[in-house]
């Protein structure tokens, strides 16, 4: 068939059929055709089908004449990567950048614009060390983030700004944010010779939680592996892998058709978490984070009592957990949200508008064998008092655990109006057991 005598129309359906690779070939074989595989229409489609582009844009926002322009330059601004894990690692940040602009925009506005390969190489030369493909490009699009000293030491009212997000208990608090390379040259430089890793350590510190309660994230430049420090990092650089290793490959292959490494894998499961509501923002008297504690079953448990509801969920905290430790060796926080329902506190048919928690139990196992049963008064000293309408009362408290997996259930004890005023009998609102379970994912 003489392609050239098809219609405009039939001629944008065949060449949308093709790689935009095969379009630009298709331009070398007439005048005609090289005008019907310019049309911006189909390479429109191409940075859609790419990129997600539905603007002429380039690497940095700015606008282009024209969608062929704004693909040509996206791919001559990575044309050292392999293709596909540019469009991975795109959609990755597209996908965060929509959940923050709607959840969190705080947070979208601490991103830095990504960073260019002479400053990657910068970072490279001064560390002595080679980033996995993964790794450049996730800094190509975002060059970490950039917090002011008010907002990384936490003392901005309304807000903890870190990206990774966190947890308190007690007065412990952690909030992790992504380093941009600048701060990583001077964090990996002062962390390795405090811990004594050597001037030949592969170990790069790509995130933190600095200003609060330390906890420190390295990248293994070597192997692509993203480990976390325990509480005996700075006596013996002990620390904890973050991501499964077996999903980890071809850190260095520029030809590797999916080389992806743990910072690509731990940022894409901390995006799925929170487009899945695994993990939300949560607000904590006036400030705002993005909390590690799950939301969703079976990560959490639930259950719901004459009307009191009960949620439940653990977070693993490997910077007071260690290896070595027979008996401390896992470090859990726990976080309890209660409340009560819009009908309020119901017994035997009749209604309550309040009730008052007195005590708790908790029955603790570790490998199924029931280590700890404990009795007594009040949560973290105070006797949370619920009412229909008013927003969940929270609080967290923590647990270690000699192996891995363990569970906590119990119950709260509640009465019916006030403990000063009691209108009915005591009653106990069940807590379903949740896990302790060493994940897979580490944040």
């Amino acid at each position: 068939m003489d392609l050239e005598r098809l219609g405009g129309l039939s001629m944008h359906i065949i060449l949308s059929k093709l790689t935009p690779q095969d379009a630009a070939s298709v331009a070398c074989v007439s005048k005609r055709l090289r005008n019907w595989s310019s049309d911006d229409l189909l390479w429109s489609k191409f940075c859609a089908d790419d990129l997600d582009l539905y603007s002429p844009i380039d690497p940095l926002g700015n606008p282009l004449p024209s969608f062929k322009a704004s693909y040509q330059t996206w791919r001559e601004d990575f044309n050292r990567y392999p293709w596909p894990l540019v469009t991975r690692v795109k959609r990755c940040w597209d996908r965060l950048k929509e959940w923050l602009a709607i959840n969190f925009p705080e947070v979208l506005s601490t991103l830095r614009k990504g960073a260019s390969e002479e400053e990657i190489l910068e970072l490279e030369k001064s560390l002595k060390v080679k980033l996995p493909l993964p790794t450049r490009v996730l800094y190509r699009f975002y060059d970490g983030q950039e917090l002011s000293s008010e907002e990384s030491s936490g003392s901005v009212p309304g807000s903890l700004l870190g990206l990774m997000g966190g947890y308190s208990f007690y007065d412990h608090l952690v909030n992790v944010s992504l380093l941009p390379l600048h701060q990583m040259i001077i964090e990996t430089k002062e962390t390795i010779r405090h811990i004594g890793l050597g001037n030949r350590s592969k170990y790069v510190v790509v995130a933190a939680s600095c200003g609060y309660n330390e906890k420190v994230f390295f990248l293994n430049c070597s192997t692509g592996q993203l480990n976390v420090g325990t509480r005996n990092l700075t006596t013996d650089g002990e620390m904890i892998p973050c991501v499964p290793s077996a999903l980890i490959s071809s850190v260095h292959n520029v030809k590797g058709t999916q080389p992806q490494d743990a910072m690509l894998l731990w940022l894409e499961e901390h995006v799925r978490r929170l487009q899945h509501g695994v993990i939300k923002v949560r607000k904590e008297g006036k400030v705002r984070s993005i909390s590690l504690f799950p939301e969703v079953p079976p990560l959490c448990s639930l259950a719901v009592t004459n009307g009191v509801k009960v949620r439940a969920s653990s977070v693993f905290v490997p910077e007071f957990s260690t290896i070595q430790d027979d008996y401390q060796k896992f470090f859990f926080a726990y976080s309890i949200c209660m409340s009560l329902s819009p009908e309020g506190c119901i017994m035997n048919g009749m209604t309550f508008n309040s009730c008052q928690l007195y005590c708790r139990h908790w029955i603790i196992r570790c490998n199924d064998n029931v280590v700890d049963d404990v009795n007594g008064e009040a949560v973290i000293g105070k006797y949370p008092l619920l009412r229909p309408g008013e927003e969940e009362y929270v609080y967290q408290s923590c647990s270690s655990q000699p192996h891995s997996p363990g569970s906590i259930e119990g119950s709260f004890t509640f009465v019916p109006g006030r403990l000063a005023d009691p209108k009915g009998s005591p009653f106990e609102a069940v807590v379903s057991r949740f896990t302790l379970v060493m994940p897979d994912y580490i944040f």
